[in-house]
């Protein structure tokens, strides 16, 4: 049933204080109740010990047993005017002395003393201390009785004392006002505190139902996992406290591990690199380009009021790959527009000399021409067999001559077409090449060379140029993603092409090591095990 139908405040922190209020008025109900039992208990006890030590006071006289043996039963008698000395002096309800046949020699009522008394002596008469609540004569009392012994020791009679009952149940009575003053002090003050815990709670929860609450979960769950973006949140720790399905698939987790990483450090999760480096805010910015494993992503970290933080990741891999492609085809354009006005520029020096007459130079010239480009194309076919490979460098061989860097072949290069993953490599020689391209352009002897060759299994790739080099202290970073020496194109971020070749690489088993030239400049590695069938 819900709480509008018990007439309950929808509210989750009237809710919250209305509980802790109940829990809190019965626990002091509770724990008044545990006090009190024990509390009656005691004060019967005290009171019987009470009276049974009257009693053993007035045994011990050795006058009142002797007055005992030396009277009868009488309302002026010794025994009467000892007994209720002893009653006076005490505050007890009463003091009776019985002799053996249980016939009372002393009754705050004279008119009683001759009498056998109202409840059964034998205990006491037999040598037996007595204590008890019973109802008597005087009505319901708390009684101790032990027995009266003569001078020699032999059992006279007996002595019961009694209190009344009334005087243990009235100091009861009277502790219950002091208890409850006590129980309310701390009922206000438990009160006082669910007041501010739930004021706490109220701001917390922005004031939301329990409903409320519970819908927003499921919106919120329902909402994260069928987003295309990963978000991953942290604790002000750096522990994950969530992962979304999009997160867990762009970073490389198994679909359903989600639970299993909650609670866990990000560095034990990811390991070490730039993306926790990212993800934890050790990296500041914004759309912080990182590279997991095959994909290139994008990452924007918001901190939390609790002092986590929020994180989102998109994918960029394919983006990347458009934009490299758009650079690869933008320079076939201008290579096209080079050879274009390069070739108008030949048609008009051979129509020239066909109108000049001059047929076997005009012949000479057009077999030099085509020899050149034929050259260059049967150069790098007869040493790399892979026709995409192949083909990418006769691209960048025309790219390179209009830029005015000669890009040649080393005399040993020669791979054979058993490429595992063609496109891997193709795209780890196409960044090496245009990296190599740029570092060289306008350098004195500008000039890239690729030397690409089988060893087995395996494929070892060196791609040197003529430009000033990397330094010894920057050869490892130069892979981090996002570092550059180069200004960001329009529709790309630069500081990628490293990471990624060095990501591929690494796919493969293989390693990749920046170096200097033997004619100085830059010489790029990359070692490949298992590259071939």
């Amino acid at each position: 049933m819900s709480a509008r139908r018990l007439g309950l405040p929808r509210r989750a922190v009237s809710q919250i204080l209305l509980t802790q209020l109940a829990i809190a008025a019965g626990v002091l109900a509770l724990a008044t109740g545990l006090f009190l039992a024990p509390l009656s208990a005691q004060l019967d006890d005290q009171a019987m010990r009470r009276a049974l030590a009257i009693a053993q006071s007035a045994a011990a006289d050795p006058a009142l047993a002797a007055g005992l043996l030396a009277s009868g039963p009488a309302a002026d008698g010794p025994v009467q005017a000892s007994a209720e000395r002893l009653r006076r002096a005490t505050g007890a309800e009463y003091v009776v002395v019985m002799d053996l046949a249980g016939i009372r020699r002393s009754h705050p009522s004279p008119d009683r003393i001759g009498r056998p008394v109202s409840t059964d002596p034998g205990d006491a008469l037999a040598g037996r201390e007595v204590m008890e609540i019973d109802e008597g004569t005087l009505g319901r009392s708390a009684r101790g009785k032990v027995p009266l012994l003569a001078a020699d020791g032999e059992i006279v009679g007996a002595v019961s004392v009694g209190i009344a009952y009334d005087s243990v149940q009235g100091r009861l009575l009277g502790a219950i006002p002091g208890l409850l003053a006590y129980a309310g002090g701390a009922l206000a003050a438990g009160a006082l505190a669910a007041y501010l815990l739930s004021r706490r709670i109220q701001r917390q929860t922005r004031d939301l139902a329990f409903s409320d609450i519970a819908g927003l979960l499921a919106e919120r769950e329902a909402m994260l996992h069928s987003i295309r973006e990963g978000v991953i949140a942290l604790d002000r720790e750096g522990r994950v406290r969530l992962v979304n399905d999009e997160a867990a698939r762009l970073l490389g987790l198994a679909p359903d591990s989600a639970g299993a990483v909650t609670g866990r450090a990000l560095d034990d999760v990811l390991g070490a690199g730039r993306t926790t480096d990212v993800l934890a805010g050790r990296v500041t910015g914004h759309d912080l380009l990182t590279v997991q494993g095959p994909r290139v992503l994008v990452a924007n970290r918001m901190p939390t009021e609790d002092g986590g933080a929020v994180a989102t990741l998109r994918d960029r891999t394919e983006l990347e790959h458009l934009g490299r492609e758009l650079d690869s085809t933008k320079g076939l354009i201008d290579a096209l527009r080079a050879q274009d006005h390069e070739h108008a520029n030949r048609l008009h020096t051979l129509l020239g000399l066909l109108e000049l007459g001059l047929y076997e130079e005009a012949v000479e010239f057009v077999t030099e021409v085509v020899g050149v480009h034929r050259s260059t194309a049967e150069q790098v076919t007869e040493k790399i067999h892979d026709p995409l490979l192949a083909a990418l460098l006769v691209g960048k061989a025309t790219v390179a001559a209009e830029r005015g860097v000669p890009l040649r072949l080393a005399d040993r290069a020669l791979l054979p077409d058993r490429l595992v993953d063609p496109g891997g490599l193709v795209t780890i020689v196409g960044n090496l090449v245009d990296n190599a391209l740029d570092a060289a352009t306008g350098s004195l002897a500008p000039l890239v060379e690729v030397d690409i060759r089988a060893e087995g299994r395996t494929a070892v790739l060196l791609v040197r140029d003529s430009g000033p080099g990397v330094p010894a202290a920057r050869r490892e970073e130069i892979f981090t993603e996002g570092w550059s020496t180069k200004q960001p194109r329009a529709h790309r971020e630069r500081g990628l092409g490293l990471a990624l070749v060095r990501r591929l690489a690494e796919r493969q088993g293989g390693t990749v090591r920046a170096g200097e030239a033997a004619d100085g400049g830059a010489e790029f590695s990359v070692v490949l095990p298992e590259a071939l069938r």
